[in-house]
């Protein structure tokens, strides 16, 4: 039996490539998360953005609760099984009243990882609503296979080198996954998903943390690093070590170390495309 999931919620990821709404946090972990993200903005005079925004969990308390967060990880092991490592995340910040977008596109296209099973945790710690600019997914889309993508970098692209996929499904709206303070959608790695601009009063924050099955491998030239948070690591990639102490000299060493090889894996990838 699922953890955490129903029997028709794991049978509708399978069959839809996402499953959406999953209740996680409570109000207080919402509050609380937002609360550190938003203090630690306002005592540096600047809204966080890149590098802080990738790989948050290995500076900040609220990042490193959140992917070790046991309903999160129930969820994700419901899908994935009981071996579980974080690859990845993302800050996704959509301030109020922007055009801020994402184009439509597959996660698998830029992680180079070996069998395709990365499952997104996209964690809302505000509202994202449709008028908020939530996450839209052509269903069953992960069963249609790769496709090509390009770079399209916009400063209004909340992916940096701005891929996507061109033409293809440019006047497709596809289903919207929204996601209220505290929910969470889970959506697989080969699903074509986009995202629209935020036309609410308050910024839209998401929360992506990129997990995966620890017998998954990566595939490029760069070997990349992961945190495992339950179960066993299988070997496949430089650990992590989690979090001991915010934003410490060791936390930002840390960060640094494993930023880098994400990002050598990716300029590697795209070197060889």
């Amino acid at each position: 039996m699922p953890k955490l999931l129903t029997p028709e919620q794991v049978q509708g990821y399978e069959r839809d490539g996402y499953v959406c709404p999953i209740d996680v946090l409570s109000p207080e972990e919402v509050r609380q998360a937002r609360g550190e993200l938003e203090d630690w903005e306002q005592a540096r005079g600047q809204l966080i953005d890149f590098p802080e925004k990738s790989k948050s969990y290995l500076l900040f308390d609220w990042a490193d609760r959140l992917v070790h967060h046991p309903r999160i990880l129930d969820a994700v092991e419901d899908v994935i099984g009981p071996d579980i490592l974080v690859y990845h995340s993302t800050l996704f910040v959509k301030e109020a009243r922007t055009p801020a977008y994402v184009r439509w596109h597959q996660d698998s296209t830029y992680f180079y990882l070996q069998p395709h099973l990365h499952v997104t945790a996209w964690v809302a710690l505000s509202d994202a609503s449709v008028a908020a600019g939530c996450m839209h997914a052509l269903q069953g889309s992960h069963r249609w296979g790769a496709f090509e993508h390009d770079d399209r970098p916009d400063p209004m692209n909340m992916i940096r080198r701005g891929q996507g996929i061109s033409d293809r499904f440019d006047h497709e709206t596809g289903v919207p996954l929204p996601v209220g303070p505290g929910q969470m959608s889970l959506h697989h790695t080969d699903l074509v998903h986009a995202s629209g601009g935020n036309q609410s009063d308050d910024r839209r924050l998401g929360y992506a943390i990129s997990y995966i099955p620890a017998s998954v491998r990566p595939s490029g030239p760069v070997q990349p690093s992961a945190l495992c948070v339950r179960g066993r690591d299988h070997g496949h990639f430089l650990p992590e070590a989690r979090l001991a102490q915010a934003l410490s000299s060791p936390a930002r060493e840390a960060h640094a170390q494993a930023l880098a090889r994400f990002r050598a894996l990716q300029d590697a990838g795209f070197s060889a495309a």
